[in-house]
């Protein structure tokens, strides 16, 4: 056991060998931080730390895959993956978002970025564009996904959740959007994607979601299709798998024709992804 010059055991003392290790707090973050890079650490390692996309990290830095970083160097981390834009003026929701192939209605979901009931731009203002990408860089095509038609009632209950709208994949499950968004300019009709029983049809409240229908499939899993310009359920109605309950629309806060879509178990909203049928 190692000694001070009295004999006495260390106490306290910390090795040298230890290498520092970030810490990233698991709470969401509303801004923008500055990294101070560590010995060993890399663009990939530092967005793995903090939950975001390595093209992320080099968008806001100025940087290219082909710049090596230093320790000690500063570098901006975005909340979540996408582009830091600062508001211009003649800025509106849509041009930024066309100029980066992001989603309107996730620049809007993003709840710190200061944006009103009317959806205008505050000149000046920096405006977090999730899942944003710099114009150079185009996004893949969007996956189409098909609704399927309607299946057999004795499937109540059995969990296997169907597509409930054609169209495409406009918004992905996140922290800050509980969802996904499936978009068609051309509307068409929503369908339950499990049987059960309608707990809400309407626009109860004022909350963003505009026109929505829940539907309790009885076993603790619930389903939200919202932002319908249409409903062809009440309250208290049995619906089957495929049933067309609604129509896609863009009430409440939304920024074009889409379906907010949220399964949630026992009160807590899953992502759809992970139980959706191929």
């Amino acid at each position: 056991m190692a000694t001070d010059g009295g004999g006495n055991p260390d106490v306290g003392v910390i090795s040298s060998s230890i290498t520092p290790v970030t810490v990233i707090s698991d709470k969401p973050r509303d801004k923008i931080v500055e990294h101070e890079v560590k010995e060993g650490e890399t663009v990939s390692s530092i967005a793995n730390d903090f939950g975001v996309s390595g093209e992320t990290i080099l968008w806001e830095n100025d940087m290219t895959v082909a710049e090596n970083i230093k320790v000690g160097q500063k570098l901006r981390v975005l909340p979540v993956s996408g582009i830091a834009y600062k508001v211009t003026s003649g800025d509106t929701i849509y041009s930024v978002a066309k100029k980066y192939r992001a989603s309107a209605q996730a620049i809007i979901d993003f709840p710190f970025n200061n944006i009103g009931d009317d959806f205008a731009l505050t000149t000046g203002d920096l405006l977090i564009v999730p899942d944003g990408a710099l114009p150079e860089k185009p996004k893949p095509a969007p996956t189409q996904y098909l609704a399927r038609e309607n299946i057999p009632v004795a499937d109540l209950g059995t969990t296997q959740f169907i597509w409930p709208a054609s169209g495409d994949l406009s918004q992905y499950f996140s922290w800050y959007h509980p969802a996904i968004d499936i978009s068609n300019l051309g509307g068409g009709p929503i369908r339950a994607s499990d049987a059960g029983t309608v707990i809400v049809a309407g626009w109860p409240d004022s909350y963003g979601y505009g026109n929505r229908v829940i539907v309790d499939h009885g076993n603790g899993y619930t389903t939200q299709y919202s932002h319908l310009s249409a409903i062809y359920v009440t309250v208290g109605q049995k619906v089957s798998k495929g049933d067309v309950i609604a129509v896609m629309g863009s009430t409440g806060r939304s920024t074009g024709v889409h379906l907010d879509f949220i399964i949630r178990k026992d009160g807590t909203a899953l992502n759809p992804l992970a139980l959706l049928g191929k």
